[in-house]
């Protein structure tokens, strides 16, 4: 995986897995009225509602009407689980901006609608390294290996800080797992940065990130800072050998932590 910054072509309408083992992604934005239909076959698939309102009816049960925010920046998601397994027509009833975040999969688990009511909102962190985590799909959630959840880095925050990484199978101290960041920036100008690294430097990139693209993490520590001026969302999105989001810090950051105080007042930043 030498590119590690992927443009929106890669995955607007079509699924990719950028050569995951686990993980595959997709966007589409639909118009009012439009139907998508497709098929999870050997994977449980996270739809998450990035903006409108939708029905889906599928092999696995039927979820009406549900969506409300006009963008992410404008309230909690509706996330909808599907198992492997299960064909599904989804239909726009307003204009929609929609992920799939498939996961391979070999246990079939019940489809769930997940509401903004049942999302755990956590703020995470300290001082300027304060953001908001909406956490859909937990470790706890009925599935086989799919993890979700939405952050806010408020405009000249750090996130995913200190550096931790999840690439070793160490239970309960830490877990492998793939991971994705979907951005998406409240101005269209703007803009984060984020670096992926391994302790011995063998991976060692700085990504300027920008609205609609998408970051893999494969291994390693992967911080993020957002652009003074600019709020920043990304969808996170991980699988494998556990279920569990155990990481474990930079030792040469770790001690950051000890230095916080207080957090960020501006958070959370959508309620």
């Amino acid at each position: 995986m030498n590119n590690l910054l992927i443009s929106p072509e890669r995955f607007t309408n079509r699924i990719d897995d950028f050569g995951f083992e686990f993980i595959a992604f997709e966007n589409r934005k639909l118009a009012a009225g439009e139907m998508f239909r497709a098929a999870t076959g050997s994977s449980e698939l996270g739809i998450v509602l990035l903006g409108g309102v939708c029905s889906v009816t599928s092999t696995a049960g039927t979820f009406r009407s549900f969506g409300k925010r006009l963008n992410v920046f404008a309230g909690l998601p509706y996330t909808l689980y599907l198992p492997i397994a299960t064909e599904f027509e989804l239909t726009a009833e307003t204009p929609c901006d929609i992920s799939f975040c498939y996961c391979r999969a070999e246990e079939r688990h019940p489809a769930r609608l997940v509401s903004p009511e049942e999302v755990t909102v956590e703020i995470r962190g300290g001082g300027n390294a304060t953001r908001q985590i909406n956490h859909m799909i937990r470790p706890s959630f009925a599935a086989h290996r799919l993890l979700v959840c939405e952050v806010y880095t408020p405009s000249g925050n750090w996130s995913s800080y200190p550096p931790h990484k999840h690439d070793v199978h160490n239970p309960p101290d830490e877990v492998d797992l793939e991971e994705i960041y979907y951005y998406r920036i409240d101005r269209p100008e703007g803009y984060a940065i984020q670096r992926v690294y391994t302790s011995d430097r063998r991976l060692d990139a700085t990504l300027t990130v920008r609205d609609g693209e998408m970051v893999l993490i494969p291994e390693g520590y992967h911080p993020v800072v957002a652009a003074h001026g600019y709020n920043v969302y990304y969808l996170n999105v991980l699988a494998g050998s556990a279920r569990s989001m155990a990481a474990s810090d930079d030792p040469a950051c770790a001690w950051v932590r000890q230095t916080w105080s207080n957090q960020d007042p501006r958070l959370p930043l959508v309620k």
